[in-house]
């Protein structure tokens, strides 16, 4: 499956050993069976997220299971010469996937996704949580409640 440019672009920006020529790696977090997207972090998200795991008290049930849901649910893999990846045969059959897929960036990662899926899921997802404000409601006030905080 080929890759977005803009999103080539941020693996790049994110794998410490890129160097020009060289494809960016990333890692593939598939998850749970209650996941039905692959999130893709670049190099320095996945590390941010192993740092803050290891912070974790060793040996506690939560630093465990997220061991587990994070590194033992994931694959290091990179983008080929030609903008594509290849997503095994398991996690392509874990989130149904079997023609052309949806990506949505959320930063430093991005989600692949069904499009089936994220429509019934996500879309609907999102419709419920904006049913708590009035019709006039713009999200982005919200950014400014987090500064004032």
């Amino acid at each position: 499956m080929s890759i977005p440019a803009h999103y080539r672009r941020v693996l790049e920006a994110g794998d410490p050993a890129w160097t020009d020529g060289k494809p960016p790696e990333f890692v593939v977090v598939y998850g749970d069976h209650r996941r039905k997207y692959l999130e893709c972090y670049t190099i320095d998200a996945a590390n941010e997220v192993d740092a803050q795991i290891a912070d974790m008290p060793r040996g506690s049930m939560e630093r465990r299971m997220l061991e587990r849901l994070f590194n033992g649910q994931s694959l290091l893999t990179s983008v080929d010469e030609t903008g594509r990846i290849v997503l095994p045969a398991k996690l392509r059959t874990k989130i149904d996937l079997d023609g052309e897929a949806f990506f949505i960036a959320t930063g430093d990662t991005f989600q692949i996704w069904k499009p089936d899926t994220y429509e019934a899921e996500e879309l609907a997802r999102t419709e419920a949580w904006l049913e708590q404000y009035d019709d006039d409601f713009d999200p982005l006030t919200l950014l400014d409640q987090r500064r004032e905080g």
